[in-house]
């Protein structure tokens, strides 16, 4: 290994381990880091939580030669090769980062961006971030791996020289010749993108459990989601946007109107117990199955709302979206690495 890529490594750890700590721009095993190194790509490993970066060994080798031929034929359902033996996978989206042609590329998503991105006229709200100091693309959403990674090939063929790809419904992906020029374009358009947070008035406290099986969740804001009107009502209408809050938190929100309601519905079915609930009014309660993985997500979840005007369209995910997310071999490996937490 070259003093060059050692200088690399030791940045991009670096970069990983701060922003892995930050949950505007990461949430849990969320988002990916990568690096070139001649023929090999070093990319996060999936399940992997960059916050962990400085803690223990999160990335891999991997063949970018190969991955770079398959992407030549288009090839996109390409399984990436591990240079050597390693008991953890590459990330979900290694091919992502296969794409990009800059030596430093990272996906984050980061609140101020995926705000945006989950709007019906993300077009309109991100029209500011076209320029050519940028050059950006916005894709439509597909499920991550191989859809995802055709569409975003289709996009840099009609844009080589991008270096921001959007991506609706799930984040951003930056291409950088450094890590310091990656984290220049991403406080640019977090700069750029920056919404507002609402202003709530409920108090911030925890309330208590009203059942045995149920504890409230330990983060005070997150109850916000059950005491504000507001965001109680996007629980209904605005649940599934983008795939890390489908594969951790379930296709639904479980919302209630009272504890009584509860208990009829539990009564009639005693062993459907979500692990996750909201009482009107009162407050959001988990079962102690309930992760920090989890807890990380809902947090992104309430962020995202937050930045959202009362009468601004989201776009969810449809039906055969979130059904392709749930019955993927590669997201069911992440969440079991999630329960070992």
């Amino acid at each position: 290994m070259n003093n060059h890529n050692d200088q690399t490594r030791a940045q991009v750890i670096q970069f990983c381990a701060s922003i892995g700590k930050n949950p505007l721009l990461v949430q849990g095993a969320g988002g990916n880091v990568s690096w070139k190194d001649s023929g090999t790509l070093w990319i996060k490993a999936s399940g992997t939580w960059l916050a962990e970066a400085d803690q223990r060994n999160i990335f891999v080798p991997v063949n970018l030669q190969a991955l770079q031929h398959a992407i030549q034929q288009r090839n996109f359902s390409v399984t990436p090769q591990l240079i050597g033996t390693y008991e953890l996978k590459p990330s979900i989206e290694t091919l992502l980062h296969a794409l990009m042609p800059q030596p430093v590329v990272i996906h984050l998503h980061a609140i101020e961006i995926l705000a945006h991105l989950v709007r019906a006229d993300c077009e309109k709200t991100l029209i500011a971030a076209q320029n050519d100091s940028l050059s950006c693309v916005l894709v439509a959403y597909h499920k991550p791996g191989q859809e995802l990674a055709q569409a975003v090939y289709d996009a840099l063929m009609q844009k080589q020289d991008a270096r921001v790809v959007f991506l609706k419904n799930h984040g951003v992906v930056i291409g950088g010749s450094s890590i310091a020029d990656v984290v220049a374009t991403l406080n640019t358009l977090i700069a750029m993108l920056q919404t507002p947070v609402a202003a709530l008035d409920h108090a911030r406290h925890i309330p208590v459990s009203r059942h045995p099986d149920y504890v409230p969740i330990q983060d005070p804001t997150l109850h916000e989601l059950a005491t504000h009107s507001a965001l109680f009502d996007r629980l209904a209408s605005d649940w599934a946007l983008y795939p890390d809050h489908v594969v951790f938190l379930g296709t639904q929100a479980h919302t209630y109107t009272n504890w009584e309601q509860l208990e009829t519905l539990f009564t009639a079915n005693p062993h459907e117990k979500p692990e996750l609930i909201f009482i009107r009014d009162y407050g959001v309660f988990v079962t102690r199955t309930f992760n920090i993985a989890k807890q990380a997500q809902l947090r992104c979840y309430y962020d995202v709302l937050t930045r959202q005007q009362t009468d601004t369209v989201l776009a969810s995910l449809h039906h055969n979206q979130i059904a392709a997310l749930l019955d993927w071999d590669a997201e069911k490996y992440r969440m079991r690495l999630a329960d070992t937490l």
